[in-house]
């Protein structure tokens, strides 16, 4: 297939990734060129990361980077696209604005796919004139590593693009689960639920957020407990996502005051060197506040 994805950060440069690896061939749109070549460096060095590991081949790296081409024009990007994934920040006029500048430049028969984590894709929808079309696509962080991808089915969404949808997933090898079009969906919301009530234990001293994180990993088999979790998603992104589920949801997702202080003093987790912990080249090095060293 010929896909899209809009939006070179983390999250979209790493569907880019994914996608070009199971041999589609891509195209990744930004609004600026520094942007887009910042998303190219990050699959070349998630990439090498593979190869430095023996997970693949250096002639699969180069067969995947010759897959994936970068601009900053919108409708040469989606004109030929079979899928178009939109990876933008988490605002909804902002989405309703990318899917309707994707339907005017796309083919009529393009899926376009928002990776929003938490907001309605039936609102998203609601800004095409084919509507059935829509699909949710939420990938994991980072969407290289983490297998899963929760197809978010809306209002509008037709069984065809559903069924497209399905097929993608389980085509670029990754793991499908299929939701109805709620608030959080369902990862978000028990994910958002979790990360707060640790946050709630570190403001009351219960323990420090690397015991609590410990305990999550090693007593229920969690990967990354969910303080760091936090760090890598961003404090900021988590706040936003909190929000938005206090007010569909109800008070059980108020935002702790501890994630709003930090919000405000720019400490965003690890894209800014601190969060939770603190954070040097990328890697944990220490717990922020009074926790001092893990």
């Amino acid at each position: 297939m010929q896909i899209a994805v809009l939006g070179a950060g983390s999250m979209g440069h790493g569907i880019a990734q994914v996608s070009a690896m199971a041999g589609h061939d891509v195209v990744l749109r930004d609004i600026e060129e520094e942007f887009v070549e910042d998303g190219l460096e990050g699959i070349e060095g998630n990439l090498q990361g593979g190869v430095d590991r023996d997970k693949l081949t250096e002639a699969e790296m180069e067969a995947t980077l010759e897959r994936i081409d970068g601009t900053t024009d919108l409708a040469a990007a989606v004109e030929d696209a079979d899928l178009v994934v939109e990876a933008v920040p988490e605002d909804m006029d902002l989405k309703k604005d990318v899917f309707s500048d994707v339907e005017d430049a796309a083919s009529e028969d393009t899926v376009i796919a928002s990776n929003t984590s938490s907001l309605s894709v039936t609102e998203m929808a609601s800004a095409l004139e084919h509507p059935e079309r829509a699909v949710g696509l939420h990938f994991f962080n980072p969407p290289h590593i983490m297998d899963l991808v929760e197809i978010i089915i809306a209002e509008q969404t037709d069984e065809r693009t559903e069924a497209f949808a399905v097929d993608y997933v389980r085509d670029i090898e990754k793991e499908d689960v299929v939701v109805r079009d709620t608030a959080g969906f369902a990862t978000s919301r028990l994910g958002i639920a979790l990360g707060l009530e640790a946050i709630r234990m570190v403001e009351q001293g219960v323990a420090s957020p690397a015991d609590i994180d410990e305990g999550m990993e090693i007593g229920y088999g969690h990967p990354m407990g969910p303080l760091e979790l936090t760090d890598h998603v961003g404090l900021d992104v988590r706040l936003h996502i909190a929000k938005h589920l206090r007010e569909e949801l109800g008070e059980r997702f108020k935002p702790p005051q501890s994630l709003r202080r930090k919000v405000r003093a720019g400490n965003l987790g690890k894209k800014t060197g601190e969060g939770y912990y603190v954070w040097e080249d990328g890697e944990r090095v220490g717990m922020s506040g009074d926790w001092g060293d893990d």
